[in-house]
């Protein structure tokens, strides 16, 4: 019996670029079927052909044995197809329930019924186990609830086959238990679902075969339960990578303090007392709202302090905007690169060079030799994989343009750098890249903050792991004293618990 969703020889041409080469696999229905790669090996470009967004080149899909093609999301979606994109395809303005069902939203009388509409939201939102409420906008909610808004709405059409691209990228471990039972569950429905992630440790837990891709090629399809990490990675990258954590270049020369939080407060945070040192990763760890990206928009100059106070290399700091954090040597790359940390229809040059265009201006005008000499060293020193410096960054993989990110504001030569989900929706290569360009920037002597709601990540890159809930920090753990069960439970127990727990 043939696949319920089937791939042959699909091939995808852009101007200059073969985006997909002879593809060709399939889905069965009651199966999860993980898609892996480096950024820009494919995948994406195959889930907006099924979804309509894009038309292949040639090759046919086939769905039960009736061949396919649609000309738009609108068709795909009357097919019985759904796909989650790492974008979040929201109206902000809406609430949580009309995103839900969005498209087909609940009438009487050629009305919305919105009675019976926040009731049934509220019903797939208890299903979800998430803390919101159906008449909240979803410009209100967090990122990680936006992103669960966005599978709710997915799992809301009953669709047949379910894609789902990078999902867990904004959310944390408890979220992520939740969203796989959701996902466990369409499977026992006979749903086909296509994961695609790079996070290896979800792969392995949920998946029942493994697609890899390279450079639009398709590398070979394998039972999950019959292969290893290193054998994927191998196919994905073309090379071994060792135990990435381990060949890390640590910096054993800690320094002096350069960052101090006394008794911080903002309306999202409480009491925050921290110290960073030269040299020295500090990690975040905590669930979805814990306040993690909040401290540091407070320390960025973003949240006012309602109380407390900060000092910078010994001296009183007290940011009033962003400006004047970067003027103090305070740099921040954000959590959604795309929407805070570039500009996308800017190219990489003019990316690349927007902290420091000051330095590169001649009697108030941009001296374009230096801008273009700083950029091609930028490109060079961060790998950053692009045609030229005139392309825009809107086209490169997640990976460039996180390192984008990155040479923009290592070339401020920042006293303290702020890392906030630095590897989000990134492949195993380029996040192997990524960790190191963060350690090599700590042993030149940086203090550095970095967020992550990857466990293994905050374990194996920082120095130290401050723990946060419901705004406050609850645990600072040294790195050889760090395991997930630790760090977990002072995640999610109440902070009167822990700290009984620490004091008995």
């Amino acid at each position: 019996m043939s696949e319920y969703l089937r791939f042959e020889k699909i091939c995808m041409e852009f101007p200059g670029v073969k985006a997909l080469d002879d593809m060709s696999f399939g889905v069965n229905k009651g199966e999860i079927v993980a898609f892996l790669g480096e950024n820009g090996a494919g995948k994406s470009t195959l889930l907006k052909i099924l979804n309509g967004d894009y038309r292949h080149t040639s090759g046919k899909i086939f769905i039960d044995d009736k061949e396919v093609e649609f000309h738009s999301p609108n068709e795909a979606i009357k097919a019985g197809i759904s796909v989650i994109y790492q974008e979040r395809q929201l109206a902000p303005y809406l609430s949580v329930a009309e995103n839900i069902f969005m498209g087909n939203p609940i009438t009487r009388g050629g009305f919305i019924n919105f009675k019976e509409l926040n009731a049934r939201a509220q019903a797939i939102i208890d299903e979800f186990g998430l803390p919101i409420r159906p008449e909240t906008p979803v410009r209100r909610i967090s990122v990680a609830y936006q992103q669960m808004v966005e599978i709710m709405k997915a799992y809301n059409r009953k669709a047949d086959i379910i894609c789902f691209d990078e999902p867990t990228a904004p959310l944390t471990d408890a979220e992520i238990t939740i969203l796989f039972n959701i996902i466990r569950k369409l499977k026992s429905e006979g749903k086909a679902i296509i994961y695609v992630s790079h996070r290896m440790k979800e792969i392995f837990e949920l998946t029942d075969r493994v697609v890899v891709f390279k450079d639009g090629k398709l590398m070979g399809v394998k039972e999950t339960s019959q292969t290893s990490e290193p054998e994927l990675i191998k196919m994905m990258v073309g090379r071994d990578i060792g135990d990435v954590f381990n060949t890390l270049p640590r910096n054993d020369k800690i320094g002096d303090v350069v960052l101090e939080l006394n008794n911080v407060s903002t309306e999202y945070v409480h009491d925050i007392n921290l110290q960073v040192r030269a040299g020295e990763i500090v990690g975040f760890s905590g669930l979805a709202g814990a306040g993690r990206t909040e401290t540091a928009r407070a320390i960025f100059g973003a949240d006012p302090l309602t109380a407390g106070s900060m000092t910078l290399e010994g001296k009183p700091y007290h940011p009033k905007s962003p400006r004047q954090a970067m003027d103090a040597g305070v740099a921040l790359c954000p959590e959604d690169r795309k929407l805070e940390g570039l500009s996308l229809i800017l190219t990489v040059r003019e990316n690349t060079s927007q902290a420091i265009l000051g330095d590169l201006c001649r009697m108030g005008f941009v001296n374009f030799h230096k801008e273009r000499e700083f950029t091609a060293q930028s490109i060079k020193d961060f790998n950053v994989k692009t045609p030229s410096m005139e392309q825009k960054v809107i086209n490169l993989s997640g990976g460039n343009q996180q390192k984008v990110v990155l040479a923009r504001w290592m070339a401020m030569n920042p006293k303290l750098i702020i890392f906030d989900e630095p590897t989000k929706g990134i492949d195993v290569g380029a996040k192997s890249e990524i960790y190191h360009m963060i350690c090599e920037a700590a042993k030149r002597g940086v203090a550095v903050i970095m967020i992550s709601s990857e466990l293994t990540e905050v374990i194996g890159i920082s120095d130290r792991i401050l723990v946060m809930k419901d705004g406050y920090i609850t645990a600072d753990i040294p790195r050889a004293e760090a395991t997930e069960p630790k760090i977990l439970s002072y995640a999610m127990l109440d902070k009167k618990k822990n700290q009984e727990e620490v004091a008995g």
